[in-house]
């Protein structure tokens, strides 16, 4: 049996409901982030970069691009003949089919694969979380504390604390207490859903509970285990770390990458953030054109203006066109002579020449306001813009738009046009 002191399990079926319209199509691990990557990449770089070179990722919804980007893991040194990455989507069974019903149960159903491995501890991480940790101080810590339990947490402003899961502790960092989202919270460290468990300690509380309906870590795992008497702990990390959850919040994440002093630093040499690129030659800067504090990906041309942006790779700005604070994705094209602001270009789609995008009023949208908000426009993946039309603010377009689906040339805000299925 081969032995490996500790494995990742990596959950990445997320469906990501908040974020609309991006993750019709792939799950929110999948999703393009800062110009290069995808939002996997940074725990699988995790990883690598804290040594642990075994990593089982749990997939379930849609999962073919997330598939298609992990591969065999060599960007980030995971094609291995002993450990790597491996890909763990619900499979079928003697006894019946049973999808992912909860994160434990999830990894409950993987506990042949990680047996395989007969590791002592067991790292268990989200997919859809952007930040830089180093798991190997995080073990440490579980050592020292001869820990059954750690979980990650950060301290957040008390009167944030009632969005999450809280811990109380000892003055040793000793877990006494718990609050789920906590009404009137007794603590301000919030749970990172990134835990260490002892082998011993996961396996068993998995198998007494794996009848629990919609088996979950938070409500499950952790109050049995410290029902149990057992040692929990929490390692507090004091570092930057985003749940881009909300399109609100991959907009931001995005936007503090070209922070002038960027809070969430990509170009730190040792603690590289690794991903699965095509090869492709360099940017062009047209005689006319103008960048300012804008990330800008490989193989993209630039004709008109780009301001406080994330440009991904392989992406067409053509002359006269201005972009503020926009996020413009894979393969993206956009005309000459257009204008966007506050908006996110998804992959491949096509904006025409004059179009004007993110303009007017606040409305709330009419069809998802909790979605498509704070002004932020949306163009879907492979979406196409006429020329000369325009659009307001919180707006979400999908489809091969024409001019007649923009009435005197416009769609106002808080619209959302749906061409795929025909919802207008």
């Amino acid at each position: 049996m081969v032995k490996k002191e500790m494995i990742a399990m990596l959950l990445a079926g997320g469906q990501g409901s908040r974020l609309g319209i991006l993750t019709s199509k792939m799950a929110k691990p999948a999703v393009s982030f800062g110009g290069k990557y995808r939002i996997i990449d940074f725990p699988l770089s995790n990883c690598i970069n804290s040594g642990v070179d075994t990593v089982g990722v749990l997939t379930q919804y849609m999962p073919l691009r997330l598939n298609t980007h992990i591969g065999i893991g060599i960007p980030w040194d995971l094609d291995r003949l002993i450990g790597g990455v491996t890909v763990l989507p619900p499979y079928e069974k003697i006894e019946g089919t049973e999808w992912y019903t909860g994160t434990a149960n999830a990894i409950y159903q993987n506990l042949s694969f990680m047996e395989s491995y007969n590791p002592d501890y067991v790292l268990i991480l989200s997919g859809d979380h952007i930040y830089k940790m180093d798991y190997e101080s995080m073990l440490e810590f579980h050592k020292d504390n001869n820990a059954d339990v750690t979980i990650a947490v950060m301290p957040v402003p008390m009167e944030e604390a009632k969005r999450f899961g809280i811990m109380i502790t000892d003055e040793n960092k000793q877990i006494v207490d718990f609050e789920e989202k906590p009404e009137h919270p007794r603590s301000n460290l919030a749970s990172m859903g990134i835990y260490i468990f002892s082998w011993k300690a996961l396996k068993e509380a998995l198998t007494v509970n794996a009848q629990q309906p919609g088996l979950d870590f938070g409500k499950h795992v952790i109050p049995y285990c410290k029902d149990r008497g057992e040692r929990l702990f929490a390692y507090e990390f004091n570092g930057y770390w985003k749940d881009v959850g909300t399109l609100t919040s991959y907009w931001e994440a995005n936007m503090q990458l070209i922070d002038i002093v960027p809070e969430f630093n990509l170009y730190e040499e040792y603690w590289k953030i690794y991903t699965n690129v095509a090869a492709l030659p360099p940017q062009y800067y047209g005689p006319n054109s103008q960048v300012e504090r804008s990330i800008v990906g490989e193989g993209s041309e630039i004709y008109g203006k780009v301001f406080n942006s994330v440009i991904g790779s392989n992406v067409m700005i053509g002359e006269n066109t201005v972009i503020r604070d926009s996020i413009i994705m894979n393969d993206a094209s956009i005309g000459g002579g257009a204008f966007l602001e506050k908006t996110i270009v998804a992959e491949r789609a096509s904006i025409g020449d004059g179009a004007r995008i993110g303009e007017g009023e606040l409305i709330p949208n009419e069809t998802a306001p909790h979605i498509y908000t704070d002004g932020l426009v949306v163009i879907a993946e492979d979406s196409e813009i006429p020329k000369f039309v325009s659009i307001g603010r919180n707006v979400m377009v999908c489809g091969k738009t024409v001019k007649e689906d923009y009435p005197n040339g416009r769609l106002e805000s808080g619209r959302t046009l749906n061409r795929e299925d025909g919802i207008s």
